[in-house]
């Protein structure tokens, strides 16, 4: 997880984040009373991402 955003690989992570930044709505939906644009999602940060592993 990263923002907004789930994936299980860095990849993942940054197509949600591409699709999000393009078109929101087509691929998120249209979130009803807020009146104001998508909110931008950060820039991915310089290094990969590491999955957190699961514990239990």
């Amino acid at each position: 997880m990263w923002w907004n955003f789930v994936g299980r690989t860095g990849d993942e992570i940054a197509a949600a984040r591409e699709a999000w930044m393009t078109v929101p709505e087509r691929d998120y939906g249209t979130v009803h009373g807020y009146a104001g644009p998508p909110i931008p999602a950060p820039t991915l940060p310089s290094v990969p991402l590491k999955p957190r592993g699961r514990s239990r």
